[in-house]
């Protein structure tokens, strides 16, 4: 990570992370695609349900992130023994995070989904969908926890090897379960718990059998209340980019529910705006992905103070990822009716909303590649505060309010226009921020004797 050359080291850090982020996107929409050959309604409840899906992914990877860039800086330093019990720490709290959604998940599904958007036609279908995912959440916590340690300790082939299996394993369920055993949307959640738990057990059996790797060990779980400061600190950021979005993902469906007086066009909008979300978040994951091999890099080399490598990584990863998405943005623009068409062809309104939702976002989709770049860039380097303020940008600051004011102005034109007004501002906040904080590593750099006391 150190000697290497970027153009090296990072894409063979970041392909298997793209891979295992890809995968994981397309058994998401897999959900919707299976979902949807069912009815707008049961569409329109799994776009409810993913909102509560990421909030607990984004808890996953708030322990994940916030103790493997610790692990990564703590190895870069020589100081083993801390990295031991940072792992342990991660999986075990993850664990016992996981156990508590599962049991309040399941104690009024009902009035959980009513909560978080679901309209009274698609109740029946979210509480089947529901009640599945809350009871995998130990699992599926774990998993992005040990995702997040392998790819830090730089072994993401083993992380895209647990993730994709399940993933595969999950599309290869969907059609069986939803339609061979006639479970519905049930069915949909069943076989993402199914999957959730195989990557866990391959995770598992990965990190405690292969030699070099940092084995979870319950003797190791030995928190303080420095040791998760630590942790929280720098996981934050992914809780404001994960936690928030889903909360503005709430926030979304819940104005959409009542974006017309007619409650076919609710679930109609419901149903668009998280097909074309969904899409654009499958595109995007490749640059998270990407990002994501960026970051041991970034944290092992802020450890051993090699600050002018992790200002030319930050670089490099950005003007790839802007130049990546360009390309898939203008491919998408010219197939977007298709696109939508491919998932919900069947209801003329669904494609109409989620067709313009969509070309919207296609818009601002390059600005992505900085913005993932820099949020990753300050995780990882320990600027706590500065990441989360970049993270909680674009789905909160000003995702939340896009929602809340557009709509009510526009109708469903502004409901499609939140997402990308929320983007150009998110980039402008993301920009200067980063300027501050590349100029800090220029200072670093010239003075690395000299403790800067950051954020």
């Amino acid at each position: 990570m150190l000697n290497q050359p970027l153009n090296q080291v990072i894409p063979r850090l970041a392909v298997p992370t793209i891979i295992s982020m890809l995968v994981t996107a397309v058994y998401n929409m897999a959900d919707t695609y299976f979902v949807a050959r069912i009815s707008t309604e049961a569409s329109a409840a799994v776009g409810v349900v993913f909102s509560a899906m990421a909030i607990i992914q984004a808890l996953a990877f708030t322990i994940g992130m916030g103790s493997g860039a610790n692990v990564s800086q703590a190895l870069g330093a020589g100081r083993d023994e801390e990295a031991r019990r940072l792992v342990a720490v991660g999986f075990f709290t993850a664990f016992a995070v996981g156990l508590v959604l599962a049991v309040a998940g399941n104690i009024d599904p009902e009035g959980l989904v009513v909560l978080i958007g679901a309209t009274p036609e698609c109740v029946p279908d979210a509480v089947a969908y529901a009640r599945y995912i809350f009871m995998a959440a130990p699992f599926m916590m774990c998993s992005f926890v040990m995702n997040n340690h392998l790819r830090f300790q730089g072994m993401a082939m083993y992380a895209m090897i647990g993730i994709s299996s399940g993933g595969i394993l999950n599309m290869i369920l969907d059609p069986l379960l939803i339609f061979g055993l006639g479970m519905g949307t049930a069915g949909a959640a069943l076989a993402t718990a199914i999957s959730q738990l195989t990557s866990f057990a391959i995770l598992l059996t990965v990190a405690n059998t292969q030699p070099g790797l940092l084995r979870y060990r319950f003797s190791d779980f030995r928190p303080t209340a420095a040791m998760y400061r630590k942790i929280l600190y720098t996981g934050v950021p992914s809780l404001g980019r994960q936690g928030i979005a889903a909360i503005a993902t709430i926030f979304l469906n819940r104005v959409a529910r009542g974006i017309s007086p007619d409650p076919i066009v609710n679930n109609a909008a419901i149903a668009a705006m998280s097909i074309s979300n969904k899409f654009v978040m499958f595109v995007n994951s490749a640059v998270i992905g990407f990002g994501q091999g960026f970051q041991p890099v970034a944290a092992f080399c802020y450890g051993a103070k090699r600050y002018r490598r992790v200002k030319d990584a930050y670089w490099y990863c950005g003007k790839v990822a802007t130049v990546i998405l360009l390309c898939l943005a203008a491919v998408a623009m010219v197939f977007s009716e298709q696109i939508i068409r491919l998932f919900r062809g069947e209801d003329p309104m669904v494609v109409s909303i989620g067709t313009g939702a969509l070309r919207m976002q296609l818009v601002t989709l390059p600005l992505w590649g900085f913005y993932v770049m820099s949020n990753m860039c300050t995780q990882s380097i320990g600027y706590g505060f500065s990441s989360t303020v970049i993270s909680s940008a674009r789905q909160g600051i000003f995702l939340i309010p896009s929602v809340l004011i557009l709509p009510a102005l526009f109708g469903i034109t502004g409901l499609q226009m939140a997402q990308p007004a929320a983007d150009v501002l998110a980039f402008i906040l993301a920009a200067v921020i980063m300027r501050r904080v590349l100029r800090r590593l220029d200072d670093m750099d010239r003075t690395s004797d000299i403790q800067i006391e950051k954020d």
